[in-house]
């Protein structure tokens, strides 16, 4: 057998000869333009879909971004991969990578999907089709790594904005920071982002960019919002209502929010200034749900819950300009804003009763 290819390159151009991709959407998220070439019109049209608010007119002429994806055989590849052992509070290993002279391969072990990427070449390969939503994950991946590179710093939060206010949520795991951004929209507010936002200095504040990534909820959520009944049926509604609070609210079920379909059209925003920034550090218990606005210098343990290391799919170049991932920087960074935090107990009426006030008048 001849030996692979050295490069991430040669791989690529391998690829997309034996798997041409001529069927292509062109996508703008923020300034940065995208330009995705698929090697069927059913990958085509799922990422039409999929990105309906992001999809321009015509492919750009200028193109920051240049993404193939290939419905094909997984590809084999000969040299051992390095696993990627699971994030803090995580069991599963989902990935392994084998880093090369320009670029980086990463396969998902479970659907065997790959993923090449280099300062220049993106390609997802392998059934496509089957695991659109890793094909999602990484064209956004792809723009947060653009992003970052223009001197952002990474957030773990959802983000909604309203009257020229902008408001992320954090919040320690299972917090419920999409199901809050939700409860926001129904009081007329705008969707930015549901678990990832890049962060940048603007004059005093800052500025917030999303990615174009739907919300995943489960059926907890979907029950105590009636702005998204359209997603169950009268079974599923009937099914889910009869278990208890604490069944429902740890129940791994999820379902797709398509923003447009429940909240109207032009709800769906990837820029907005971060006015403020609302952690959620509460639990499950009967305590009364408390509301402060705290100084992120002197409450660094809530910091975490904001902080997100890149992960694999981020391969800085030499011309890269995010500031370095430290406590230090997230804290300088968050001064410029209002950090809220809501402790005690749970409570999504309240919580989002504060955030609507806050982007209504500044004041939580």
């Amino acid at each position: 057998m001849a030996a692979s290819p050295a490069s991430v390159a040669q791989r690529i151009a391998a690829i997309r000869t034996a798997t041409p991709a001529p069927y292509g959407v062109g996508l703008q998220f923020e300034a940065c333009h995208l330009q995705v070439d698929c090697s069927t019109t059913a990958l085509r049209d799922g990422l039409i879909a999929y990105f309906a608010p992001f999809v321009t007119a015509e492919p750009p002429r200028k193109r920051e971004i240049c993404i193939s994806v290939h419905e094909a055989p997984p590809p084999e590849i000969t040299e051992t991969l390095t696993v990627k052992q699971p994030d803090p509070g995580k069991t599963k290993i989902k990935e392994a990578y084998l880093d090369l002279t320009d670029g980086r391969i990463v396969r998902k072990r479970l659907t065997g999907m790959c993923f090449y990427f280099s300062d220049r070449e993106h390609l997802a390969v392998g059934p496509c089709q089957e695991n659109l939503n890793q094909v999602v994950n990484f064209i956004n991946n792809r723009f947060i790594q653009w992003r970052l590179c223009q001197g952002a710093l990474l957030g773990h939060a959802a983000a909604v904005t309203k009257l020229g206010r902008g408001l992320a949520m954090a919040g320690f795991s299972g917090a419920g920071k999409s199901t809050l951004s939700l409860h926001v929209m129904a009081g007329d507010a705008i969707f930015v982002s549901n678990d990832r936002l890049m962060v940048t200095p603007s004059g005093d504040g800052l500025r917030m960019s999303g990615v174009a990534k739907l919300p995943r909820i489960n059926p907890g959520t979907i029950l105590n919002n009636p702005k998204l009944g359209v997603l169950l049926s009268a079974a599923e509604k009937a099914q889910f209502s009869a278990l208890g609070r604490e069944e429902l609210w740890n129940l791994e079920h999820k379902y797709d929010v398509p923003i447009e379909t429940c909240f109207g059209a032009d709800r769906f925003v990837l820029s907005a200034e971060m006015t403020g920034l609302v952690i959620l550090n509460w639990q499950h218990s009967d305590a009364p749900t408390r509301v402060a606005v705290v100084d992120p210098a002197q409450r660094s343990d809530l910091l975490p819950a904001f902080m997100k290391s890149t992960g694999l799919f981020f391969l800085p170049h030499a011309e890269c300009r995010m500031p370095a991932p430290t406590l230090e920087n997230y804290t300088d960074l968050l001064s410029r804003c209002t950090v809220i935090e809501i402790s005690g107990g749970v409570d999504f009426a309240k919580a989002a009763q504060t955030c609507l006030r806050f982007l209504e008048s500044g004041r939580p």
